[in-house]
Order: structure tokens, then sequence, then C-alpha cells
């Protein structure tokens, strides 16, 4: 093997090496995007899990403030949405269930809540 084959060889191969390094970099940065929106979904869903218990607890002992509310004309799967909405979710079918950054107002949401029922 003479010295052009040598150099051309090791030229090759650190061009190699360099489009793995960028591969393994892309990779690591997407694994680490995943692992981020993973342990976000898992407190999320954490939260909705603590939520529902406590709404089964509401459920079994209903409060004077929801007869109230019943009473104005709001059912309770609208209070239920409602909770949801308060807690930072969104409720509306464009979003539903995603959070909404800093509890910004959603004009669907509040729609949903607040429309008057068609029966």
């Amino acid at each position: 093997m003479d010295k052009r084959e040598l150099y051309d060889g090791l030229t090759k191969l650190e061009n190699d090496l360099q489009q793995s390094l960028e591969q393994l970099s892309e990779m690591k940065e997407s694994l680490q995007q995943i692992v981020e929106k993973n342990t976000t979904l898992e407190l999320e869903n954490q939260k909705l899990r603590e939520y529902l218990q406590e709404l089964d607890q509401k459920n079994n002992e209903p409060e004077p403030a929801e007869d109230l509310k019943q009473d104005a004309g709001m059912s309770k799967s609208r209070m239920n949405l409602e909770k949801i909405y308060e807690d930072g979710f969104h409720i509306c079918r464009e979003s539903y269930g995603a959070r909404r950054e800093n509890d910004e107002q959603c004009v669907f949401c509040l729609e949903v809540l607040y429309r008057e029922s068609q029966n």
C-alpha cells in the first residue's frame, strides 16, 4: 500500500467517523426530547389521576356549592369540564387534554363550558 492509498483511506475513515458522530448527536438530541416529553406526560397523567380520585371522593359527598351550580343550570359534567379547564388543560375539541400555556384563555373551551344546551 503506497502513501497515497493510506492517506485516502485515513481521510475516508475520518469522514465516516464524523458522519457517525453527527448521527449519534442527532439521535442523542432526539432521545433527550423524547425523555422530556415522556416526563411531562407522566406528570400530567399523575395529576389527572389525583384529580380523578378527588372527583370520585367529591361525587360520593355532594357539596352545597355544586348544588347551587346545578340549580343555576350547570350540569355535573360541565362542572367537571370546568374543573379540568381551571386546572390548566384544554377541554375544546381542537386541543382537548393539552396543557394551556400560561393558563391563557381559550375561546373554544369557554364556548364548550358556557354555551346554552340545545335540548
